[in-house]
């Protein structure tokens, strides 16, 4: 399987009994992902397809990484995805009428293609958008930013000064609070 055809061809597959196994392995590929996902490699994995008596079970896992950006100190990160997928996809035409099949019945269940195939980038594409943690780290002893001044501390950032203040707030360094004044 290539970069560009994750369709696999199952129409003879659907006429054998229910039980029966196929295994796969997903050559090193890549799908496109949603806005805020993008991929740092290729996916690999294996999978099988298992023929059901109402259509067939995918069943793979799969491994991949994802370019992110790192929720403690917002530098770039790559986190590693084990990605497994299992689901139950069902045919859109009866292998021996021909007849189209109620798809209303089941709305959110996966279909195969009008040509039996079993099309496994919106499977992927799902798998890896479950599997992707909500808020990735570059690594897992991450210091993340200064409270002070906002620069990643990973850096070799230097502690701050007790006396070091923001520039804009010097002026209100000599402002002192009259006590006896405000309690009157």
């Amino acid at each position: 399987m290539g970069d560009e055809d994750l369709k696999i061809p199952l129409a003879g597959f659907l006429g054998e009994a229910a039980g029966s196994i196929r295994r796969f392995e997903l050559e090193p590929t890549t799908v496109t992902l949603d806005d805020d996902l993008a991929l740092a490699g290729p996916i690999s994995g294996a999978f099988e397809v298992s023929r059901t008596n109402r259509g067939v079970y995918v069943s793979g896992d799969l491994r991949t990484a994802l370019a992110m950006e790192c929720a403690r100190c917002l530098g770039p990160a790559t986190v590693p995805l084990d990605v497994a997928i299992r689901e139950e996809v069902l045919p859109r035409i009866d292998v021996a009428t021909g007849a189209i099949l109620d798809a209303s019945v089941e709305p959110n269940v996966a279909r195969l293609t009008d040509h039996h195939e079993l099309d496994l980038e919106p499977l992927l594409r799902e798998g890896i958008s479950l599997t992707a943690p909500i808020a990735p780290l570059c690594r897992p002893d991450c210091p993340g930013l200064c409270p002070e001044c906002g620069a990643r501390l990973a850096d070799g950032h230097e502690a701050h000064d007790a006396d070091d203040i923001d520039p804009r707030l010097a002026a209100l360094r000599g402002f002192q609070v009259d006590a006896d004044a405000q309690t009157e």
